[in-house]
């Protein structure tokens, strides 16, 4: 389903697994090239030690790869399946204040995807990305690996992240 950057934004904001978290979309970048992003340290997920459940950092990464690309790729006319193939993460501090960060796809990444869409029908990569704290220390480095296949002849175009 193709919608605004707004739309998308305020969905995100108040789907439950994220709402309960505290993880909240800052905003989408016009075009669905990249978002922002920021956990709210709250008494709904702090560990014991309190600071933000190494859960809740790890459910902030999930979606949003495969929501940018699935976005971008049905503008491009593409129909395909989206969705996160595998992930890790590297917990380096523990989150202590609010925890940030920033996605952004380039033209030559969007346009690599695309490309061996069109050619072989499959794109599986890894893309890395920081979270920070309020004081801009590195808190977590999280590795996504995004699968992107075409939709097969007759096949339901369904929401899949």
């Amino acid at each position: 389903m193709v919608v605004s950057e707004n739309m998308l934004k305020w969905a995100m904001r108040f789907y439950p697994p994220l709402f309960f978290q505290r993880i909240w979309v800052i905003k989408f970048d016009k075009g669905f090239t990249g978002v922002h992003v920021k956990i709210s340290k709250s008494f709904l997920n702090v560990n014991y030690n309190r600071t933000i459940f190494g859960g809740t950092i790890f459910s902030a990464s999930d979606p949003f790869f495969a929501l940018l690309f699935d976005q971008i790729l049905q503008r491009r006319g593409l129909k395909c399946r989206v969705w996160l193939r595998s992930a890790e993460i590297r917990y380096l501090k523990p989150g202590a204040t609010n925890l940030y960060f920033t996605i952004s796809l380039s033209e030559e990444q969007i346009k690599e995807a695309e490309t061996i869409l069109v050619t072989e029908g499959k794109f599986v990569k890894a893309y890395p990305m920081n979270i920070f704290s309020s004081e801009g220390l590195l808190c977590a480095t999280v590795i996504n690996e995004v699968y992107i296949r075409n939709l097969y002849k007759g096949e339901e175009q369904t929401i899949a992240y």
